[in-house]
């Protein structure tokens, strides 16, 4: 996690400095590049997330869930401000969760295991978390371009490199559900993970708020160390800035 906060931080510090140096270009020259709704320079997104291809051997359950954060940069076509692109880096965070389930990401084996522990100990909560640092790009149009209270699409693609992977175990329990001992346990290791991710995306909305939908075009893990599972995620972006 710490890695994690480290690259959020270097990003939310490229980020100031580009939008400083966006301003100063503005003032000197607020005609040579019209506004475009506020131009959504910085996205936050909230989503749930399943893993398409999943087999039913899987056991997942609950609202597994995403959380992205981006600094975007917006270049409207000069010859028509409704429309822009925009590219920027960000972080993206999926949390998948399961039902009497373990995941063995760091066992000396072939294949990823997703071991049915119903019948044993196991952890009462148990997810499997992956993080990555991400460049998204945008094909944005806009409906009124002098306003940010407006109808705005987008539709791209971003591609992501891989920072960690993790299980993350809470509350070891019996086989009756009945407590053994409460502690948290978490492992972390990408061995079984496709260490890059390229996504097709789409965006539609009103004014700050729009709902999102993104697909993994890449599977998540290795060919031939398990199942081909490819994230699926729909949710709602708030935009600004």
């Amino acid at each position: 996690m710490r890695r994690i906060f480290l690259a959020a931080l270097f990003l939310c510090t490229v980020s100031c400095a580009f939008a400083q140096a966006d301003t100063i270009i503005r003032k000197a020259n607020p005609a040579a590049v019209p506004r475009v709704g506020g131009n959504d320079h910085f996205l936050m997104q909230f989503g749930l997330t399943q893993w398409a291809g999943k087999p039913d051997s899987i056991n997942t359950r609950g609202a597994s869930r995403s959380f992205n954060m981006y600094f975007m940069f917006n270049f409207p076509f000069r010859t028509n401000p409704q429309w822009s692109v925009a590219i920027g880096p960000g972080l993206a965070t999926d949390h998948i969760f399961f039902d009497n389930t373990y995941v063995g990401i760091k066992d000396e084996t072939t294949t990823l295991q997703f071991r049915d522990v119903t019948d044993t100990s196991h952890f009462k909560k148990y997810k499997l978390a992956t993080a990555y640092l991400e460049a998204p790009v945008e094909l944005r149009f806009t409906l009124n371009p002098e306003k940010t209270r407006s109808v705005k699409i987008a539709v791209g693609a971003k591609v992501g490199t891989l920072l960690s992977a993790w299980v993350k175990g809470k509350n070891l329990v019996d086989r009756n559900g009945n407590s053994i001992s409460e502690y948290i346990s978490k492992e972390k290791s990408k061995r079984f993970f496709n260490t890059n991710r390229l996504s097709v995306m789409g965006r539609i909305g009103y004014g700050n708020f729009s709902g999102f939908v993104s697909y993994a075009i890449n599977p998540l893990l290795k060919e031939g160390v398990g199942p081909t599972l490819r994230p699926l995620t729909i949710g709602i972006t708030l935009s600004g800035l």
